[in-house]
């Protein structure tokens, strides 16, 4: 039997830090571009977009090119952004981890940009297993606080899987939870991990959900918990969800079990579509990959980290070395999430036209994604489709 050990200090510092964070009041990324009347007013929302442009009309944008396959898929976006004549001006940035007082860090000249530009668009960044600095994208989430991921996955023409007319959204904790990062060793032989579950980052993150699905046309609010074990944590995450149900009575609410969920949306997709899914980090994490595999892969799936001062959008792919400038690699998933970045600064007429144009382009069934002139074609054409918008 393991003797009980005190991590009630590293937990209590955790929650001092988590309750001395600033209340939030999570508003809407913007993954539709159709005009839309708020039930919550956007400029009460406080994850709305704060950027301006500046004297050359436009507006900057950090962008971490990312490692691998990063660069060539951030030129394709680059490239497809210039055709379609977006106002944005690109301010690159390296986040090569550094060490600071024993803790991983990326370097203050990125960190700068991000919170000047308020919002940054990311390639895939390797992270070493088992060995070597903390995951960068943890890092990058800690250090802006973003506290959502959203993560659309839609049937995408042209593209067949087993799967047809997929369309639900996930949104997932994105700061606690067994990533926390609480872990020791108890003794030889045993590590312990501590899930942290805070009333005060649930709640952000159930009013984010919620707001989230009155604006784009969701008629349910779904919970995706484990509370029949973990009775206290995620105990806490859904009694959270049950109260924010109440503020949104035009929005339907309910729970299902993490492993219903899974069974269930792997054997027919379809109930899902009117819903959005809201859980804890890990389950987030996990789902929203098997989600991804029901259109086709995290090669086709766009994501967006959303935060109260800046947000993040991303490529969630790896970051495939192996292929690297050889023409194989699939710059769908950095596009949309382009388009997502767009949308959420309400550039919304360029974000159709792009968009418009990848769906163009894949919906013609010529794009084989494991060819080698892959890229190449979904790159010329997505440019060509633009022209002819």
């Amino acid at each position: 039997m393991i003797a009980s050990r005190s991590f009630a200090a590293p937990t209590r510092r955790c929650l001092q830090k988590a309750q001395s964070q600033q209340q939030w009041i999570p508003a809407l990324t913007q993954l539709k571009s159709q005009s839309r009347s708020y039930a919550v007013p956007y400029e009460e929302k406080v994850a709305k977009f704060k950027g301006t442009k500046g004297p050359n009309g436009k507006y900057t944008v950090t962008l971490i090119e990312g490692d691998g396959i990063g660069p060539e898929i951030s030129q394709s976006v680059k490239d497809i952004f210039a055709a379609a004549k977006a106002p944005i001006e690109w301010d690159p940035v390296d986040v090569t981890p550094q060490l600071k007082n024993g803790r991983t860090v990326i370097p203050d000249r990125a960190i700068d940009s991000v919170r000047k530009n308020f919002v940054a668009l990311k390639g895939p960044l390797a992270t070493p297993i088992g060995k070597g600095h903390v995951s960068l994208n943890l890092t990058l989430r800690r250090t802006f606080n973003l506290f959502a991921n959203v993560r659309p996955c839609k049937s995408i023409a042209g593209f067949k899987t087993p799967y047809d007319n997929v369309d639900t959204v996930l949104i997932r904790e994105n700061t606690e939870g067994e990533y926390s990062g609480i872990e020791h060793v108890v003794v030889d032989g045993v590590v312990q991990s501590i899930k942290l579950i805070t009333k005060r980052a649930s709640e952000r993150v159930l009013r984010f959900a919620f707001q989230y699905a009155e604006d784009v046309g969701k008629r349910k609010v779904r919970a995706v918990h484990k509370a029949t074990i973990m009775k206290m944590s995620d105990g806490l995450f859904l009694g959270t969800a049950r109260e924010i149900a109440k503020d949104f009575p035009s929005v339907q609410f309910d729970a299902e079990l993490l492993d219903n969920t899974c069974l269930k949306i792997v054997t027919d997709p379809a109930p899902y579509s009117d819903k959005v899914l809201v859980m804890p980090n890990l389950y987030g994490d996990i789902l929203s990959d098997m989600c991804a595999g029901l259109i086709g892969g995290l090669g086709l799936t766009p994501s967006g980290n959303i935060g109260d001062e800046c947000s993040i959008f991303e490529a969630v792919h790896g970051s495939a070395p192996d292929i690297a400038g050889k023409g194989l690699a699939n710059p769908t998933a950095l596009l949309l999430s382009s388009v997502m970045m767009l949308q959420h600064m309400e550039l919304n007429e360029h974000a159709d036209k792009i968009q418009n144009a990848i769906f163009a382009t894949l919906a013609e069934g010529k794009v084989s994604f494991s060819a080698m002139w892959s890229f190449l074609f979904l790159h010329v054409n997505v440019i060509e489709a633009i022209g002819h918008d």
